[in-house]
């Protein structure tokens, strides 16, 4: 049943990487995956302190969860604007651009 899961799971994640484009689905998977690992480092580092007591850790965990995903969102826009940039860059440095002179038959 996991390896259906995960094929069901693979195969959508590929439409929607087709459907939305290369750029914007690695937006996309920073905006979740940055704020999650800033939260599960955090909670990793002051585990000791925070889930000694579970009603504690429970207690805390949202609110640190809240306060460090509304902070991570300007390091994520940041990124965000970054690959945007490169994407512009990379299609101005493609296009070429001729400019030639149209002369009739008559002429010559």
């Amino acid at each position: 049943m996991a390896y259906l899961t995960l094929y069901i799971t693979a195969i959508a994640f590929i439409w929607w990487i087709f459907h939305v484009g290369w750029s914007e689905a690695i937006k996309t998977i920073l905006s979740v995956l940055i704020p999650s690992l800033l939260i599960i480092l955090f909670n990793a580092c002051l585990g000791r302190i925070l889930f000694r007591n579970p009603v504690v850790g429970i207690i805390t965990a949202l609110p640190t969860s809240f306060f460090i995903y509304k902070r991570s969102q300007t390091l994520v826009s940041i990124i965000s604007r970054w690959i945007g940039m490169k994407g512009i860059n990379i299609v101005e440095s493609q296009v070429e651009i001729v400019e030639t002179e149209v002369i009739s038959k008559e002429d010559a």
